[in-house]
This record gives structure tokens, sequence and C-alpha cells, in this order.
């Protein structure tokens, strides 16, 4: 079988850890891999954090686990390996993963990933790879898709034999997995804000369109249901499904006209869309139907990746994922501590972090 660049990855810091120090041609003879290939993967590595490196070679990090094993500076978690199992790496995720990596950093540890590509069949096999490269606690998200996964593809995590933290995913309660500890972004809170916000500027209640694809899809449906009841107002229409433009273009096609007419015929003046990529073909396609947002639709996106960088800066609502990847490493790290030391065992903690609404040009307020 092929080595995967994230097992190359990890046998290459498995080197420069050993030695503290290696040149990238004698990495290469080791890896049996060309040299353009090593500099790619140090380069990574170095943006990372996960390396130093200076004019064709390349160090172990200091203030990391020294090459003998012994941690080189005073974080608490010095010479650990802390695995973590995300299901992208392009999308909402890398910025997770970035907290957990800062996390990690800070305390001495080292972090190391697996990709599941939102296959949770693949999630249990990726995780005993990340268990085989010497994980010593876990930040697991599955990579579910659809409301049935969490029953599906969920009870191997309870029975990993290291601590685990669930990241930015809710199990179905009263199930063993629901008794683990967890980090999540309050999307139904998220968007609470978000149709609030356009009632406020003097709309009625928002439309919602929305994918059905991901636990935060699933989540920002449930939520919006809910926040019209905190409102005590009616959906002006039902949900209007999204789909990805370049996968599904017929149905993408009929979501966007479905939204035009709903505006066409005074419907809705407003709306919600998850997520930043469909929001900003939506406005696109919709500039090409004559309608103008925010004049005709004031609009705001769900998850404030790229929403920024539209033409009309889309207001977003943006959950916080740096400071989940940050808070569900250090509670992983605190899991690793009790279980080294005496004394009875912490309760297990199910951590709910706000997202916030960020106003700019699309939704027809004032931008801060």
């Amino acid at each position: 079988m092929r080595e995967s660049a994230a097992e190359r990855h990890d046998r290459l810091l498995g080197l420069v850890r050993e030695r503290g120090s290696a040149r990238v041609s004698d990495l290469a003879g080791q890896l049996g891999v060309s040299p353009v290939t090593v500099r790619r993967d140090v380069e990574e590595l170095a943006g990372r954090g996960l390396l130093d490196r200076v004019h064709g070679s390349v160090s172990w990090p200091r203030g990391r686990g020294g090459p003998d094993g012994a941690p080189a500076g005073a974080g608490r978690g010095a010479g650990l390996v802390l695995g973590m199992l995300a299901p992208s790496a392009t999308y909402y995720f890398p910025e997770v993963i970035r907290g957990a990596h800062e996390a990690a950093a800070r305390a001495g540890a080292r972090l190391i990933l697996r990709i599941s590509d939102y296959r949770p069949e693949e999630d249990h096999a990726r995780t005993e790879g990340l268990l085989a490269a010497g994980a010593e606690g876990l930040l697991v998200a599955p990579g579910w898709r659809r409301p049935d996964d969490p029953s599906a593809y969920g009870d191997w995590i309870t029975s990993l034999p290291v601590p685990t933290v669930l990241l930015e995913r809710q199990p179905v309660p009263g199930s063993r997995l629901d008794g683990t500890d967890r980090v999540c972004s309050d999307h139904r809170h998220g968007v609470l804000l978000a149709v609030r916000h356009l009632m406020e500027l003097g709309h009625g209640a928002p439309l919602l369109m929305a994918r059905d694809d991901s636990p935060t899809a699933l989540a920002v449906r449930a939520g919006y249901a809910d926040a019209l009841g905190v409102l005590g107002v009616r959906a002006p229409r039902d949900v209007i499904g999204s789909v990805p433009a370049e996968t599904h273009p017929d149905r993408f096609e009929a979501a966007v006209q479905a939204l035009r007419e709903a505006v066409a015929s005074g419907t809705a003046t407003a709306a919600l869309i998850h997520n930043d990529v469909d929001a900003i073909q939506v406005v696109q396609r919709l500039a090409e139907l004559g309608v103008r947002v925010p004049q005709d639709l004031a609009l705001i996106a769900y998850d404030d990746e790229v929403a920024a960088l539209a033409d009309t800066p889309l207001t977003a609502v943006a959950p916080p994922k740096r400071e989940v990847g940050r808070q569900a490493t250090g509670l992983l790290m605190e899991r690793l501590g009790h279980g080294r030391g005496q004394g009875e065992e912490e309760p297990r903690r199910h951590l709910t972090l706000l997202p916030q609404l960020r106003v700019r040009a699309s939704c027809g307020a004032t931008p801060v």
C-alpha cells in the first residue's frame, strides 16, 4: 500500500526528533523519496510549527521534547503526543486544527493529524493509525454527515484506550458517547443572532437556505426552527435546500430561483444562507437575475470562512472555530494530567462556545 503524506510526515518528524537536527538530503535517502518531496514536506511542517528550518537542514523546535525523549522545555505536556481526527483540512476545520496545534505547542506537546474526508466508516481505522503513531490522547471530530451517522458510527469512540475529547459534534442524547468530554460551537445561538439581527433591521422573519450534509448544516436547520419559536414568528416559507453549485448545478439553480421568487413575491426580504461558499454563489446568481443585495434582499451567511471576500462583503455568523481547538486541547491535557496523578476523576464536561455575528454590507446595516 502506498504511504500517505501524513504517514511520511510522521516518519520525518520521528527522524528529526530522534536526532535533534538533520539535512534535507539525508532525510530524502532515509525516507526513500526525492529531495523535492522532502523540501515540500519540511515547508508544510515548518509552517505548522512542527519543525525549524535553516539552509538545507531542519531541527526539532526548542521547547518541545528533545532528541533523547526528555522535555526540552518547561511545558506541562512536554514529550506528549496528541492525535487529532478531522473530517476536512480545507473548510471550517483548518481553524479548529490551528487552535489545537497552538494549544499543544504552548504545552510542549506534539499534535499529529489524520483527515477522514467525511467518510465516517473510515474514522475508526484512521484513529487506530493515530494510536499506532504514539498518540496518548485524542481529539476526535467524526466525519458524520447524516442524522443517523452518530448512532451508526459512534460507539467505537467510547472504547478508545486513551482520553478523548469530541470536537464540534453532538452525540445522540442518552447514548454512551453522550458521556464523553466535548467542545462545540453553539450553532443554535448563532442562528438566533442572525435571525434577531435581521428582524431588528425591520425585516419580517428571514427565510433559510441551507445544506443538510454536515452536522453544522443540521444544527443550523434545527436552530432556525428554535429561533423562530423564541422570537414568536413563523417561517415565510419552507427551508430552501442548498447544494454545491459545482456538483449539482441544476439543483443549485432551482434553489436560487426559489429564493428569487420569494423576493419577487414579497414573501421575504431577508435570508440566512449556510454556508459561505453557497452564499457568495447565490449572490452572484441573484445579481444576474436582477436581485440586489442588500437593496432587495438582506443576507447573512453562516460559517464566516470566506464571507468577507465577496464583492459585497457578507455579514456572517462566525463560530469560534480556533477557540474550539484550543479549549478542546486544554481539556485533553487536563485529562492526561489527571490520568497520571492520584485522586478522584473529575466530572466529564460539555463545553459550548458562542458564535459571534460579524456585521458587513450584505445585511444593509452599517458594518462594525
